[in-house]
């Protein structure tokens, strides 16, 4: 897991070939104008969410797990709480793997919260179980999803 400010995230283009598109995406789009909704940038290796919901609070947000994509998080107009536990420590599994939706659901306690206000970014691995939307209130975000596999 990564948390960094937009304005570093050519840090972390040479983790993934697909980084520098979708760093490029969150930095050069009108975020705050995007409908809710996917956004195509190459098909299924690199597609971004745009959700408005309310949040969950830290009671309940689930820890999630994805196999096939990395998550790039930001908030748009508040603060989104996320909980953070390492998969490989996760042992409370109450919804198993979904291969279509690519995601794991555990009933685990995260490990860590952490703070994701306007302007910052969270990176997520495959091995970072999290549990997002864990604030209170309204919340906008992007969810940039990048396939582990770039032959997709």
């Amino acid at each position: 897991m990564v948390l960094d400010r937009l304005d570093n995230a050519a840090r972390y283009f040479p983790l993934h070939p697909s980084f520098a598109a979708a760093f490029a995406f969150l930095q050069e789009t009108d975020l705050v104008r995007l409908a809710v909704g996917r956004y195509e940038l190459q098909g299924d290796r690199l597609y971004v969410n745009v959700e408005q919901v309310e949040g969950r609070g830290r009671e309940g947000a689930r820890l999630e797990a994805h196999r096939e994509y990395i998550d790039i998080q930001l908030a748009l107009a508040a603060p989104d709480l996320i909980g953070w536990r390492a998969l490989r420590v996760c042992t409370q599994a109450c919804q198993p793997y979904d291969v279509a939706k690519d995601v794991a659901f555990f009933s685990d306690e995260p490990k860590a919260w952490i703070a994701l206000p306007p302007g910052l970014f969270v990176l997520l691995f495959p091995e970072d179980a999290h549990a997002p939307l864990a604030a209170e209130g309204d919340l906008r975000k992007v969810i940039v999803k990048v396939a582990v596999d770039q032959a997709r």
